[in-house]
């Protein structure tokens, strides 16, 4: 039980603090309206990811182990490619990227929106964290919530991180960014190497 949760608290970690076009979008909404009308859009994976998920774990459940199997390699090979661009991230950090603003006026269902029509998450949830949802469910639906309550818990605790962070002090954001970014890259290593692991032995 144990095991999942801290995967999901690691995985949560890591697509919180994964510069992408979500994190831009919160981080440019922080620095143009500031954090109090901000932190609602931290919450948008709680409306979003709830039709990603059924739709990869409708998927998943209809193939064969061997082909779930493949889906760990496959996605811990996937995991590695993203801890080497937020590697990439950390190590050519651009702080003038994160600060872009975006031009319309946005909304928690907006935020939704842009994470339900980006490919990021079906694949992050199709190859990453979907087979272990789904292994963990398997063993036990209270092992499987475990795994979704760590995942969800730190995804918001690290957007709403990034909300006071940048809300709070401009000069102190793009290091403290760059911070989040590093340990990301550590975590998804570690847990990459761990998927290949699940999928050999």
């Amino acid at each position: 039980m144990w095991l999942y949760i801290l995967q999901g608290i690691g995985y949560g970690f890591a697509a919180a603090v994964q510069p992408g076009p979500f994190q831009t979008y919160l981080i440019s909404e922080t620095l143009t309206k500031g954090w109090k009308r901000s932190l609602l859009i931290a919450f948008s994976p709680l409306i979003s990811d709830g039709p990603i998920i059924a739709l990869c774990l409708l998927v998943l459940n209809q193939v064969p182990l061997w082909f779930q199997r493949f889906l760990y390699i496959a996605g811990g090979l996937f995991v590695l490619y993203l801890a080497y661009g937020a590697y990439k991230s950390w190590k050519y950090f651009d702080s003038n990227n994160l600060l872009a603003e975006s031009g319309n006026q946005k909304s928690i269902l907006k935020g939704a929106l842009m994470i339900m029509i980006s490919p990021g998450p079906y694949i992050y949830w199709s190859l990453v964290t979907g087979p272990i949802l789904l292994r963990g469910w398997r063993e036990s639906p209270l092992i499987g919530l475990g795994f979704l309550a760590g995942f969800y818990a730190v995804v918001i605790l690290g957007l709403t991180a990034i909300i006071l962070v940048f809300g709070k002090a401009r000069e102190l954001g793009p290091r403290m960014n760059r911070v989040l970014i590093g340990i990301s890259a550590i975590a998804l290593f570690c847990f990459g190497l761990y998927q290949l692991w699940l999928g050999i032995v």
